[in-house]
């Protein structure tokens, strides 16, 4: 098996990585969203579009 971030072959330590480095890259694309699914969905664009309106207003407020 090779690692899913740079391909050499996995470490047993830091299985499906090769080291604690690619294990914290992929770490760091799941944190800020790299990994997300773009949702169609009209009911999850209005909750998004309800949720940042609501977020600006709290932010304005201080």
């Amino acid at each position: 098996m090779s690692c899913p971030i740079c391909g050499k072959p996995t470490e047993a330590a830091y299985r499906p990585f090769c080291s604690k480095r690619c294990a914290d890259i992929d770490l760091a694309k799941w944190v800020s969203g790299s990994y997300a699914i773009p949702s169609t969905d009209p009911e999850d664009i209005e909750g998004a579009i309800e949720a940042a309106e609501k977020a600006r207003q709290e932010e304005t407020k201080h």
